[in-house]
C-alpha cells in the first residue's frame, strides 16, 4: 500500500485538521511487531487518540484498559456486569438492563483469543501493512468519502452502529469483518475519554478499498 501518498491526497482533498489512522490486528499466529506500548493502560480510543496525534503504538490483553473493547477485539470474554446490561443501565445509556443487554448480545466482535495484539498509528508512516483506515472528521467530509465508495459502481450503503463502542467496534471489527466501510457519530465512552470534537464523526474502511476510494475522491474534486 502507497500509504504516504495515500495519506496526503486524503488530507490535502479532505482538508483534515487530523492524519488518517492505521490500524492492524495481530493474529494469534502472527509474530508480535515490535512496536511500544503507552506508558500506561490505555483504552483503544484512547491509542486512536494517540494515533492522531503522530504516536504509533500497541495494546495488548494485559496493557488495554477497557473490558468492552477487549472483547470486541477478540482478547478476552465480555464481563458479566456489561453482558448483563447492569453497567450500561446504571450509566443511564439505557432504560433498562434488558435493552442494554440486547445490544451487547448483539455486538460484532472477533473471536475470542483470535488476536493478540492491535496497532495503531498514523497512516502515512505505518511500519505494518494495515488492515482497516480510521478517518476521523466532520460530517461533510465523511459523506465525500462514502459517496466515493460508490463512486464507481453505484448502489446504496448500510451502517450498523449501537452508538456505544464507536470505535472498536464500529469503525474496526465491522469494516474488518465485513470488508465493507462503515461510519458511527460516535459513543458515550469515546466521547467521555478522548479529546475528540463535539462537530466530529467517524469512518472506518477496509484497506483494501481505500486506493479505489481515494482515486473516486480526486475525481470528485475536480467537479462535485
Amino acid at each position: 500500500m502507497k500509504s504516504k501518498s495515500l495519506s496526503e491526497k486524503l488530507e490535502k482533498i479532505l482538508g483534515l485538521e487530523s492524519p488518517p489512522i492505521a490500524v492492524k490486528i495481530i493474529k494469534l499466529e502472527d509474530p508480535m511487531p515490535e512496536i511500544a506500548t503507552p506508558e500506561k493502560k490505555s483504552r483503544y480510543c484512547q491509542l486512536l487518540m494517540l494515533a492522531r496525534r503522530g504516536y504509533t503504538y500497541k495494546l495488548t490483553p494485559e496493557t488495554i484498559a477497557c473490558p468492552a473493547s477487549k472483547a470486541a477485539l477478540g482478547f478476552d470474554a465480555l464481563p458479566e456486569k456489561i453482558s448483563s446490561g447492569k453497567m450500561l443501565c446504571a450509566l443511564g445509556l439505557f432504560e433498562n438492563e434488558e435493552a442494554a443487554a440486547k445490544t451487547m448480545r448483539m455486538m460484532p466482535r472477533l473471536k475470542l483469543r483470535a488476536a493478540k495484539a492491535i496497532v495503531a498509528g498514523p497512516l502515512e508512516n505505518f511500519p505494518l501493512e494495515p488492515d482497516v483506515i480510521i478517518i476521523e472528521s466532520l460530517p461533510e467530509h465523511i459523506m465525500w468519502l462514502c459517496l466515493a465508495r460508490i463512486f464507481r459502481e453505484g448502489g446504496r450503503l448500510n451502517f450498523s452502529s449501537s452508538i456505544f463502542q464507536c470505535c472498536c467496534v464500529d469503525v474496526t471489527v465491522v469494516p474488518y469483518l465485513t470488508g465493507e466501510v462503515n461510519i458511527s457519530p460516535g459513543c458515550y465512552g469515546c466521547r467521555e475519554a478522548t479529546d475528540a470534537p463535539p462537530e466530529h464523526m467517524f469512518m472506518g474502511i477496509p484497506a483494501k478499498l481505500l486506493e479505489e476510494i481515494t482515486e473516486s475522491l480526486e475525481k470528485l474534486s475536480k467537479k462535485p
